[in-house]
C-alpha cells in the first residue's frame, strides 16, 4: 500500500489513460443485459467505476488508498460511491447488506497474501446475487523487483478455479492477453465466474419454514417476519458482524415482536394458536398495561419514556425475549435436523422506572441474538418478496383457528410505521417560517415560504416505510408531484446536497431534534457509527441506501433531464 500511496498521481495518470472498453474487451459480452448494482473492489483511479456508471451501473468503489480515493472523486461519476475497504475480509462493504450483479476484482488478486484467498473468494462469493457475473483479473510479471516494490505474491494459475469450485461458481470464460502499456514481461489472465442460482440456500430455506414447518402458533413466522422488519429497517443496529454471523440486539426483537402482537390481540382478539386454553408466554401484566396505554407507532427507535411507563416497557420486552428463546428460537431448525438455524443469549434485565431512550445501548441490556451472516443478507435484499409470503401463510392459520372476515386478518398484520407521517416535520417547517426563515424546496431550489409545499419522503413511502427525520424535506407541491413515488437518482440527490444539508442543519441540528435525527440515522442507513457522525457522514450513507433500494426493488428513477427553478 506505501508504493501507491507514494506514487499515486502518476499511477492515477496512467491507468486513466487506458481505455477500459479496450481494456476489457475479452469478457464485455458476459456483462449482464440489465444493468444493476456493482462493484469494483480496488477501484484505483475510478476508471473502471466510472466507465460502468456511464453504462447505466450503479457503482460502489471500494478502494483502501486514500490518496486514489480523493484523486478519483475529482472526475467522478454521480452513481459511483466510493468505500474505504479491503480483501480479505471487506468489513464496511458486507455490512451494507447489498449483493452485486457485478463484481469486478482488476489487478488485485496478485496482493493478497497466499494463505488469504481462500478467505478473500468467499467473502467476494457471498456478496454475488443469483446468476451474479464475477471477474478476477490477475498480472503477471516476471521482474522480481517489481514484485517486491509492489508487494505482489506468487500465484497458481488452477487456484481461482479450484476456489470457484468449492463456492459452487461456474466459470464462464478464461483468457490470457498482452499487457496493453507494453511492459515487458508483463502479462494478464482473466477469469469470468458466475452464481448459477441463489448460492447460499437461504432461500429455500426460509421457504421451508414458511410454507413446510409444522405450526401449532404464529411464532415462528412472527420471529422471521420481525428479523425482515430489523434487517430491512433497521440495519444500523447490528452489534457486531463476522464472516459468519451478525449479532443484533435481543431487546430490538423483543421491541418489534411487540409491535407485531400488540395489534393482533389487544387491537383484533386474533388468536395466535390453536389451542384457545393456552394463553401467550409474553403477554403478561407488562404487556396488557403496554397494549393498553402504548401504539406499536410510539415504541419507535429514538423514544423516550420514565417513570412507570419506562418499567412497562422494560418488562414487556423482557417477557418477550423470555418467550422468543423458548419458542421460535428453539424451534426453528434446518430442516431434516435438530439444530436452531438462530443463537441467542439473554441477560437478566430489571424492571425500573428511570428513563429509558430505545436505543442500540438500551435494547442489547436484554442480550443478543445471532443470525447467520448469508441468511441476514437475504433477509433484507429479498424483504419486499417474503414478507407477502410471511403475511398470507399468517392468514391462512388464523383462518384455521377462527373464522373471521379476510379483510381484518390483512388489517391486523399491517406493520405500524407503515403510517405515512410528516407532521412533527411540518410543524418544525412552519416553527421555522414563523422565526423569519426562508423554506426552500430541496429539489428545485425554490423559496416556497409564501407557496404550497409539501413534506416530501426523499425516498418514496411507497417503496420504504420511513418517517425518520434524515428522509423528511420540504418540496415545492408541484416538483414533489412530479417525482411521485419514484426514487430520485443518485444525480438528483447530489444536487441537492447542499439544500440537504442545510435543512438537517437549520431543522434538526440546532434544536433539540438533533438526538433524535441522529438516533434515527445511525439505525436505518449503513456504515454509520453511533455518536460519530456529522452530516457528510450521514449524507453519504443516504446515497448508499439510495443504491441498495434500487438494486433490491428494482425502482424507476426520477431523472428529470434538466434542473430548474420552479
Amino acid at each position: 500500500m506505501t508504493y501507491y500511496s507514494q506514487h499515486a498521481k502518476k499511477l492515477y495518470q496512467d491507468y486513466i489513460r487506458l481505455n477500459a472498453e479496450d481494456l476489457h474487451k475479452n469478457w464485455i459480452a458476459y456483462l449482464p443485459d440489465r444493468p444493476g448494482l456493482a462493484c469494483d473492489i480496488g477501484a484505483a483511479s475510478g476508471r473502471d467505476a466510472n466507465w460502468l456508471a456511464r453504462k447505466g451501473w450503479d457503482v460502489i468503489a471500494v478502494e483502501p488508498c486514500a490518496e486514489f480515493r480523493e484523486l478519483a472523486r475529482k472526475s467522478n461519476h454521480p452513481d459511483v460511491s466510493w468505500l474505504d475497504d479491503r480483501l480479505p475480509s471487506l468489513d464496511s462493504l458486507r455490512k451494507l447488506g447489498s449483493r452485486f450483479d457485478f463484481i469486478l476484482v482488476s489487478a488485485v488478486w496478485m496482493h493478497i497474501p497466499p494463505r488469504q484467498r481462500q478467505r478473500a473468494f468467499r467473502v467476494i462469493s457471498e456478496l454475488l446475487s443469483p446468476g451474479g457475473l464475477l471477474v478476477i483479473s490477475i498480472r503477471y510479471d516476471t521482474n522480481p523487483a517489481t514484485n517486491a516494490e509492489r508487494g505482489f505474491f506468487a500465484i497458481d494459475s488452477g487456484e481461482l478455479t479450484v476456489l470457484a469450485k468449492s463456492r459452487a461458481l461456474d466459470l464462464v470464460s478464461r483468457n490470457r492477453q498482452e499487457d496493453l502499456s507494453g511492459r515487458d514481461g508483463v502479462d494478464w489472465e482473466t477469469f469470468c465466474f458466475q452464481v448459477p442460482d441463489d448460492g447460499t440456500g437461504n432461500l429455500p430455506l426460509l421457504r421451508h419454514i414458511i410454507v413446510n414447518d409444522d405450526m401449532s402458533s404464529s411464532y415462528k413466522l412472527g420471529l422471521l417476519r420481525t428479523l425482515l422488519r430489523i434487517a430491512e429497517g433497521a440495519p444500523g443496529m447490528t452489534l457486531q458482524r463476522t464472516e459468519d454471523w451478525v449479532e443484533i440486539p435481543f431487546g430490538l426483537v423483543g421491541l418489534y415482536w411487540l409491535k407485531l402482537y400488540i395489534p393482533l390481540l389487544h387491537g383484533h382478539g386474533l388468536r395466535q394458536h390453536g389451542n384457545p386454553r393456552l394463553g401467550y408466554g409474553f403477554a403478561k401484566d407488562d404487556f396488557h398495561a403496554l397494549a393498553s396505554t402504548t401504539s406499536p407507532f410510539d415504541l419507535r427507535i429514538g423514544a423516550n419514556f420514565h417513570g412507570p411507563q419506562a418499567a412497562i416497557i422494560t418488562g414487556a420486552i423482557r417477557d418477550a425475549c423470555a418467550n422468543i428463546e423458548n419458542m421460535p428460537v428453539k424451534y426453528t431448525t434446518f430442516p431434516g435436523q435438530n439444530r436452531p438455524i438462530f443463537e441467542c443469549d439473554r441477560y437478566r434485565s430489571q424492571r425500573s422506572e428511570r428513563p429509558i431512550e430505545i436505543n442500540k445501548q438500551f435494547l442489547a441490556r436484554f442480550g443478543v441474538l445471532r443470525i447467520p451472516s448469508a441468511l441476514w443478507q437475504t433477509l433484507g435484499q429479498y424483504t419486499c418478496w417474503l414478507e407477502p409470503t410471511i403475511i398470507n401463510k399468517w392468514v391462512n392459520l388464523m383462518r384455521g383457528w377462527e373464522v373471521r372476515y379476510d379483510d381484518l386478518y390483512y388489517r391486523a398484520l399491517e406493520w405500524e410505521e407503515g403510517r405515512r407521517d410528516t407532521k412533527q416535520v411540518r410543524d418544525r417547517a412552519e416553527q421555522l417560517k414563523q422565526q423569519g426563515a426562508r423554506i426552500i424546496c430541496i429539489w428545485s431550489n425554490a423559496d416556497v415560504t409564501k407557496r404550497n409545499y409539501d413534506i416530501d419522503h426523499c425516498f418514496p413511502w411507497s417503496h420504504w416505510f420511513n418517517n425518520d427525520l434524515w428522509n423528511l424535506a420540504p418540496a415545492a407541491t408541484e416538483v414533489n408531484g412530479e417525482k411521485g413515488d419514484k426514487l430520485p437518482s443518485a444525480e438528483r440527490v447530489i444536487d441537492a446536497k447542499p439544500r440537504i444539508l442545510r435543512w438537517w442543519h437549520e431543522a434538526y441540528e440546532c434544536n433539540g431534534l438533533k438526538r433524535q435525527f441522529h438516533t434515527e440515522a445511525e439505525a436505518a442507513l449503513p456504515l454509520l457509527v453511533e455518536a460519530e457522525n456529522d452530516l457528510e457522514d450521514i449524507f453519504s450513507a443516504m446515497l448508499l441506501q439510495r443504491k441498495k433500494l434500487r438494486a433490491d426493488q428494482q425502482l424507476i428513477e426520477w431523472t428529470r433531464p434538466e434542473l430548474r427553478q420552479v
